[in-house]
């Protein structure tokens, strides 16, 4: 992914809300099952982590990111942006 392409999907997720919340369980199967369909039908998305989560919000971006195929766009304060390409019929987000 190219700078211009991620300050791009940065400006799309500015307007987001959060979809998910990730708490003092961290990351469960389900947790990553529910983040991998969202996903796959919107493309990107964004988490927030919880004070009450004691894993560090860099490291369970990356894991969710590797566990999804998926790709982190940024992680600000405990909040966290990913994006994974839609397959053809399901593609929103043209990229510049």
């Amino acid at each position: 992914m190219t700078t211009k392409q991620r300050a791009y999907l940065k400006s799309l997720a500015m307007t987001m809300d959060p979809i998910f919340q990730i708490g003092k369980n961290s990351m469960s199967p389900e947790l990553t099952q529910a983040v991998k369909e969202a996903l796959d039908a919107r493309e990107l998305i964004k988490i927030s982590v919880l004070k009450n989560c004691a894993d560090d919000p860099k490291e369970l971006a990356a894991m969710m990111a590797e566990r999804t195929h998926a790709q982190v766009v940024q992680v600000i304060g405990k909040k966290i942006v990913l994006y994974k390409e839609g397959k053809d019929k399901n593609k929103k987000i043209q990229l510049p």
